[in-house]
């Protein structure tokens, strides 16, 4: 679903302050030509080897402390934990195909053991067309221990609960986005480092917007203050990408890929600026032919990916 453009009058419930210390390269992603356009481009891997797990019979719970309280953790616990942790919200059956290779049942007693103590949520939600939707998030308690096992790099944030449930599809659809960007960006020889979301990237320029002050409404801070965070403002304001996947390149370097989920939902406007604030666009396949008629009619060029 469409998020708004920044325009500086929206905050998000608060979370715990964000680390700032990584300063990826400023060799932002800029849209690509369509396939065809400029010869044909290596295929990624359509499904990203999945991680890798100790044997069930071998992955032996350890205790992790959080206050007075222990609880008991196998490495493959740990790995969803973290998962949902990075991207909020997360599809079961996503979770079993992507983080444990489809073995949903091994994934199933998992995230019992997980529910039983109290760290993860397991939600089935009515989503369009009568369908549902079965979700896994943190819990505040399963996001605060994950935290104390000090797992996860500090620079990555990450989140517990839904704060956007009439969005539990589109905000469970960008794990799927992830792993799909993931497998080309690995097929090129490089190695995500770190997801970022709307909710951090609103919450920074939100902050540093304040800062300015009277001069907040002036272009060229506008224009300045997109650039610090590696946005590009459109017409005055700045539009923000559903995602961002900081990585390695295969020659070593920081470089980052702002990612945007085109729905029906989006306008002809709201796809332009997109476009122009330079995001990959993905669609499920059958949305794309609209799509690039809109842009077509708009002269604009876009390489819209397939989800």
């Amino acid at each position: 679903m469409s998020r708004d453009i920044v325009s500086f009058d929206l905050q998000l419930p608060a979370e715990e302050p964000l680390s700032l210390d990584r300063e990826p390269s400023n060799q932002a992603h800029r849209p690509e030509k369509r396939e065809g356009e400029d010869g044909p481009k290596m295929p990624p891997r359509e499904v990203r080897e999945p991680p890798s797990l100790r044997p069930e019979r071998e992955d032996s719970p350890r205790a992790y402390l959080l206050r007075s309280r222990s609880f008991l953790l196998r490495q493959s616990e740990l790995l969803s934990m973290t998962e949902l942790g990075k991207f909020r919200v997360v599809a079961a059956a996503d979770l079993a195909r992507f983080a444990y290779g489809s073995d949903n049942a091994r994934m199933e007693r998992d995230v019992r053991r997980l529910k039983g103590q109290g760290l993860v949520s397991d939600q089935t939600r009515a989503i369009s067309g009568r369908r549902i939707l079965r979700v896994l998030t943190l819990t505040r308690t399963g996001k605060r221990l994950l935290q104390n096992t000090r797992r996860v790099p500090e620079d990555q944030q990450l989140y517990h609960g839904m704060v956007r449930p009439r969005e539990a599809e589109h905000d469970a659809e960008l794990y799927r986005l992830f792993q799909t960007e993931a497998a080309r960006i690995e097929t090129a020889g490089g190695k995500p480092l770190r997801v970022v979301l709307d909710y951090e990237l609103m919450r920074n320029l939100n902050r540093d917007r304040a800062k300015l002050e009277k001069q907040g409404s002036d272009p060229q801070e506008i224009d300045r203050l997109a650039g610090r965070h590696g946005l590009v403002a459109v017409n005055g304001k700045i539009p923000l990408p559903d995602m961002r996947i900081e990585y390695q390149t295969a020659e070593m370097e920081l470089s980052r890929v702002d990612l945007e989920l085109t729905t029906p939902h989006y306008g002809p406007r709201g796809v332009a600026e997109k476009a122009k604030a330079g995001f990959s666009l993905y669609s499920h396949r059958e949305d794309a032919p609209r799509l690039r008629r809109i842009l077509d009619g708009q002269g604009l060029t876009a390489w819209i990916r397939s989800l």
